[in-house]
């Protein structure tokens, strides 16, 4: 079912080289046509809006009123309910811990610096209709924003005959501020540009099709955006006492995305890769997404037994996948090494999923080697700072020749002069020959 593949320097990275290559199958006509809905709306506004909605969805766009809102709540499983609020909750208090704060102090100088930390004004989350509906990502957009104190969350997503009730009450439970039934490029337009009743945002997050990832990236700039995500991906460090049934396990939970998902183990010891194998295959057999999880892992996933768990890590950190799983005897001796994942599960017993749904850090994480330089949407994805200086006359009087020395060194003679003028009383600096 997977490829089983000795590291040898060549072997490994041939594997690896091919799963890099996923992500950027780009589509030229896909980027073509929603710059053109990009310009579009931005020169016609909400009638485009209107007539891509109508062309595209057979719906005009509109806003879903709050007794909408709870009347798909009450119409959700109080099992769901429950799950929900629980995620919720344990998002919140996460972020809540990570919240940075505005700060003052006085520095050697002796004047005041600092920063201002404020929530971004209004922030839009693109959330897929259809068969891809997903509660959880609503709450792991929504409820970091919240805590941000985001003044106004703007949720669309695409004008579907029946909204689905679970994303609906998950709008409601993080407390989304506007929910407004439009989707695809135009949405991303309208929430970029603005567009009648549809407001611009100073950043959008969340995941949509090729379409919607394109407008995205040409809307970078404008506003910002979470990150352009790509397929979906684990990695899994195993030794040989790890249990071949739950590393399979967690292997078809990515797999089981999209085709082009990539699942991906390393460990040190062969007989543990063969047995994760017959697993893959064993239950594969009666889970419903096969067709989906045998395409990925046929083409996208493999096992790379390494000399050591070191060398493990060190293949992992140039893949910089977006889930890695470390199940060994002592996981957390192995964590010093890692430098590059998006988000890094410990031990047998916190499975991916765990991450997916409940346990509070997002879900919203870098794909296709980004880890490298990007990280997790959390609570700082919605802030933004302002520095603070204030010094007195006492505090900037003896820097002051060295902040002229550096200005004139770069011929400001301006920058100079502002210094100078609050200390000579003729108010000018002879400019140096």
């Amino acid at each position: 079912m997977i490829q089983i593949v000795k590291a040898d320097g060549r072997a490994e990275e041939a594997v690896l080289a091919a799963m890099r290559a996923r992500a950027a199958q780009a589509n030229q006509a896909i980027d073509a046509a929603a710059a053109e809905i990009m310009e579009t709306v931005r020169e016609k506004g909400f009638e485009a809006v209107r007539d891509y909605s109508l062309r595209f969805d057979k719906a005009e766009p509109r806003e879903l009123t709050l007794a909408e809102l709870e009347a798909a709540y009450g119409r959700c499983p109080k099992e769901l309910i429950a799950a929900l609020e629980r995620a919720a909750a344990n998002i919140r208090d996460y972020n809540e811990k990570l919240l940075s704060r505005t700060m003052e102090w006085t520095s050697p100088d002796g004047g005041i610096v600092g920063r201002v930390v404020r929530g971004l004004t209004r922030v839009g989350i693109y959330v897929p209709g259809g068969t891809a509906a997903y509660p959880s990502s609503v709450l792991m957009n929504a409820v970091p924003a919240k805590v941000a104190g985001v003044e106004e969350i703007v949720m669309v997503t695409p004008p579907t005959e029946n909204l689905n009730d679970a994303v609906l009450a998950a709008a409601k439970i993080a407390g989304v501020d506007r929910v407004i039934a439009v989707g695809g490029a135009q949405a991303v337009a309208a929430l970029t540009y603005g567009a009648g009743f549809i407001p611009r945002v100073d950043k959008l997050v969340g995941p949509g099709n090729a379409y919607v990832a394109a407008a995205k990236r040409q809307a970078y700039g404008k506003l910002d955006i979470d990150m352009v995500a790509g397929p979906s991906e684990v990695l899994v460090i195993a030794d040989g006492k790890a249990n071949p049934k739950f590393v399979a396990a967690d292997l078809l939970s990515q797999a089981e995305h999209d085709k082009l998902a990539s699942a991906v183990l390393l460990t040190d010891d062969l007989e543990l890769a063969q047995a994760v194998d017959a697993e893959i295959i064993r239950q594969t057999g009666y889970l419903s997404r096969s067709e989906i999880m045998e395409c990925s892992l046929r083409d996208f996933g493999c096992a790379i037994v390494c000399k050591t768990l070191a060398d493990c890590a060190a293949l992992a950190n140039e893949v910089a996948p977006e889930h890695l799983e470390i199940v060994t005897e002592d996981p957390r001796a192995l964590l010093p090494a890692i430098k590059n994942a998006g988000a890094v599960f410990l031990g047998a017993w916190s499975p991916e999923p765990l991450g997916d749904y409940l346990a509070g850090p997002d879900h919203v994480l870098p794909t296709s080697g980004t880890a490298r330089f990007f990280s997790p949407l959390s609570v700082d994805s919605f802030l933004k700072t302002m520095s603070i200086i204030q010094y007195d006359q006492a505090s900037l009087a003896p820097i002051k020749d060295q902040i002229i020395t550096l200005a004139q060194s770069e011929k400001l003679t301006a920058h100079a002069n502002s210094i100078q003028v609050r200390f000579e009383s003729d108010g000018l600096v002879k400019e140096e020959i």
